[in-house]
């Protein structure tokens, strides 16, 4: 059997939960009383919160589940037409959006295992109504965009980073999700890779289903070239990443 399928069934541990009963969960950082994590990273010196529109259905051109399902398809190709800051909105509520806080915990409109959410979202913006082209980072706490880096060439960097896939840089919009482990490792310790790898999951399905109401496409990209896209976002890489990216557009 040569290296790589030797390779390949090794990984299929990773699919079982069978080190949930190697780990002992009360040595886990929150048995040990070690305070949680943030769950949204703080601003620096400088930057401005820009308050997004309230989430509302009053843009949604289909709003039955069944048909939205039925539609649902992986696009690449998308139109040249911008987004609204009403759809980005929208788009950026349903996937990480927050529905309900009480004074210890905040409910988001994805599920996530303990509700830990370890997940940023970054957006390499290009068409967007009243944006500019540059990555911006969404704050669902304050349901805001923060501006965290301009340049130049954001359409060839974001298609590197993809591999070579064009659809990330002809989007109107193309999201990025990091993930900060440690959010997760926090409660769950060793178990938290593969859970982490289904919550994502979940948020990209919502991001599919919310552009199916209102006439837009995505196409979910699981290979992209890690350094080059953990370095456009400015990330280290090792305690945030990039675990999944996502264009948006109109069909």
């Amino acid at each position: 059997m040569d290296r790589q399928k030797i390779k390949a069934i090794e990984m299929r541990e990773f699919l079982r939960d069978s080190i949930r009963m190697e780990t002992n969960f009360e040595e886990t950082d929150q048995n040990k009383g070690i305070p949680r994590p943030t769950i949204q990273k703080p601003l620096r010196e400088g930057q401005e919160k820009l308050t997004l529109p309230e989430p509302s259905t009053d843009i949604l051109l289909q709003t039955e589940l069944k048909e939205v399902l039925l539609a649902r398809k992986s696009v690449r190709s998308y139109g040249k037409k911008t987004l609204s800051m009403k759809e980005l909105s929208w788009l950026l509520f349903a996937t990480q959006g927050v529905r309900r806080r009480t004074e210890h915990q905040v409910f988001r409109t994805v599920p996530s295992a303990g509700n830990r959410h370890p997940f940023e979202t970054y957006l390499a913006v290009f068409r967007v109504d009243g944006l500019k082209e540059a990555i911006y980072r969404y704050l669902p706490m304050d349901h805001a965009l923060v501006l965290e880096k301009e340049g130049k060439d954001l359409q060839e960097k974001i298609t590197l980073a993809a591999m070579g896939q064009r659809m990330a840089g002809n989007a109107a919009v193309t999201f990025l999700w990091s993930v900060i482990p440690y959010r997760t490792e926090w409660r769950y310790s060793q178990v938290s890779a593969k859970v982490i790898a289904m919550d994502i999951g979940h948020v990209c399905q919502n991001l599919y289903l919310a552009c199916g109401t209102i006439g837009c496409g995505t196409c979910e990209i699981g290979a992209y070239n890690q350094r080059v896209a953990d370095q456009l976002l400015g990330l280290d890489g090792e305690n945030e990443f990039v675990i999944a990216m996502s264009p948006v557009g109109k069909i």
